[in-house]
């Protein structure tokens, strides 16, 4: 039987997580010069401050590190912290505001709101153990309550996220891994997952392969010790997360859902947490059609004869040129360049 911990999460998680698939937030990332992915890293790992990659890759666990390599630092160069963590919350208002109509200032979301930051304040008591959490300890409490609920919601969020991290760790599972074996549960598709963290398909096969040596896949699917390991990370997983909700007891617990369930179903059924939003974004984002994603040059230079006519890879934005070593694409600030060696496979790669 479900927790009543794990019901509160679960069901108000909803008006948080439709911030990474809104395009409220790609539009806000993109007046700052980011794309979804960069405007991803830099406003969720932004509570490090101007990071390098390594807080992130360590944190957020489950992406391919060069796809975080080339996101961080360099956003840093184009905007500041402060101002992607803005455009963030101001991303959270015009979403919720979107999504949950009139209802966004009714009482039943201040009620929540009052519930999930008791929650929430409890936990920031007990940071330890839990870096991105603690990160995100430090931020301002927004004034409005739809805000407050969702930023209550981030907290609670980031700190089951740094127990689950703790999770899979004990269980000897790395990042690709866990991507894998949840797509292989049937509860998320990998359409989503391994463009979005940044793997290409011989590392996916390579690290599916040793699932399957381990016995925990069959084929493409969890074997039993597949299903019995998961059941154990999300059973740790929940235990860990208990310790924040245990302020607001059993009947604080189930109102908190009670009142949050019709707000994160209204969200639901106007499509905002469709990951496919962030896949479709993602791959408009990059200058050339690659999983490993894309890096932005300071200077777009380009070497070699004039434009021809050749056509660009799919899934790229309009070209500005062609050279005989690398194009450059437009459809985004700044414009990228993409080439590949001299008689190489066509697989593009970003240049800068």
């Amino acid at each position: 039987m479900e927790s009543s911990s794990r019901l509160a999460w679960r069901v108000t998680e909803p008006i948080h997580a439709m911030i990474y698939f809104a395009p409220e937030a790609f539009e806000r990332f993109a007046a700052l010069g980011l794309n979804a992915m960069e405007g991803y890293f830099a406003s969720r790992g932004g509570v490090f401050g101007a990071t390098g990659p390594g807080p992130v890759i360590a944190t957020f666990y489950g992406f391919n590190p060069r796809l975080v390599r080339r996101a961080l630092p360099g956003v840093w160069e184009r905007t500041t912290p402060a101002a992607v963590l803005a455009a963030r919350m101001a991303a959270a208002d015009a979403a919720l505001r979107r999504g949950l109509g009139e209802a966004v200032s009714s009482p039943e979301v201040a009620e929540a709101a009052a519930l999930a930051r008791r929650a929430a304040e409890s936990a920031c008591e007990i940071p330890q153990g839990r870096p991105l959490f603690a990160a995100h300890t430090a931020l301002p409490w927004p004034d409005e309550p739809h805000l407050q609920l969702f930023h209550a919601q981030n907290l609670l969020r980031e700190f089951r996220g740094d127990g689950h991290v703790s999770a899979l760790l004990t269980a000897g599972l790395g990042g690709l891994e866990s991507i894998i074996l949840h797509v292989a549960s049937g509860q998320a598709p990998r359409e989503f997952l391994q463009p979005t963290r940044g793997w290409r398909d011989d590392a996916w096969e390579a690290t599916a392969e040793g699932l399957r040596a381990r016995g925990l896949l069959e084929g493409d699917g969890l074997s039993e010790a597949g299903v019995a390991l998961r059941a154990d990370v999300e059973a740790t997983t929940d235990r860990l997360a208990e310790p924040a909700y245990e302020v607001l007891g059993e009947p604080g617990r189930v109102r908190l859902a009670e009142l949050t369930r019709p707000l994160s179903r209204a969200l639901v059924k106007q499509g905002m947490l469709d990951p496919m939003n962030l896949v479709k974004q993602a791959r408009t984002g990059r200058s050339c059609d690659t999983l490993d994603g894309w890096r932005s040059p300071r200077q777009t230079t380009t070497s070699g004869g004039g434009p021809s006519s050749r056509r660009p890879p799919s899934g790229s934005t309009r070209p500005c040129s062609w050279t005989a070593s690398a194009t450059c694409w437009s459809g985004a600030s700044p414009p990228r360049c993409c080439g590949r060696r001299p008689g190489s496979p066509p697989t593009w790669r970003c240049a800068g």
